[in-house]
């Protein structure tokens, strides 16, 4: 029987988080704080994460408030990361602890309260209303008009995953869905290609999509 990996996100102290099961092996073969602050920024606004320094089977995300870290943990339970299954609890921790000044953790706590690549910040943000579960297809925006289909096929197999099929949207060029092989697939290729430099001071933007193609 193949091991979970376990994250435990952090909540505001406003919610009560109740005390996490003991924790399954968390590989890090491939999982850094980057691509968890990704994954579940797709949810909401990541504060803070930690991979734990004795305890690296366990990783700690803080999310801005509390129904974001519910919305996470509803979407991305069960959901399959690099070949195994995550398993997300609410964590009796209410924030992410940074390292004492001095002190070196070979870069297993990240801050990310000021990240450029909030999904969130901004009151009435579009992304609130396109907010789905993981699935096959994702959607893709932000592309600039010298970029075509094949370089964004491309783009996507370089991963290893398979593109399936790939659709711009009929009136607008900047906008397309790509639809992977499987759902983890489509998970592995946000984690890689959201914010993925196109050129042109055009930065590809990747969520989730509700349709299929």
């Amino acid at each position: 029987m193949e091991t979970p990996w376990t994250l435990h996100l952090s909540c505001p102290p406003t919610f009560t988080c109740p005390v996490p099961p003991l924790p399954s092996l968390l590989s890090l073969k491939r999982v850094t704080p980057h691509c968890l602050f990704i994954l579940f920024g797709v949810y909401g606004d990541v504060m803070r994460v930690k991979i734990l320094f004795n305890k690296k089977e366990n990783a700690l995300v803080q999310m801005s408030d509390s129904t974001q870290a519910q919305l996470a943990m509803s979407h991305l339970n069960g959901q399959r990361l690099h070949g195994k299954p995550l398993r997300i609890t609410l964590s009796k921790h209410t924030s992410v602890q940074l390292p004492r000044e001095g002190h070196e953790d070979q870069g297993l706590t990240k801050d990310y309260s000021n990240s450029p690549l909030h999904r969130f910040k901004k009151p009435g943000s579009k992304n609130y209303s396109n907010i789905f579960p993981p699935s096959a297809t994702l959607h893709l925006s932000n592309i600039p008009p010298s970029v075509v289909e094949d370089d964004l096929k491309r783009l996507f197999s370089s991963s290893g995953a398979v593109v399936k099929a790939f659709k711009f949207f009929q009136k607008d060029h900047k906008m397309a869905l790509i639809q992977m092989g499987s759902v983890e697939e489509a998970i592995d290729c946000l984690i890689q290609f959201h914010n993925h430099d196109l050129g042109e001071n055009h930065h590809l933007r990747v969520s989730f999509s509700k349709s299929s193609i």
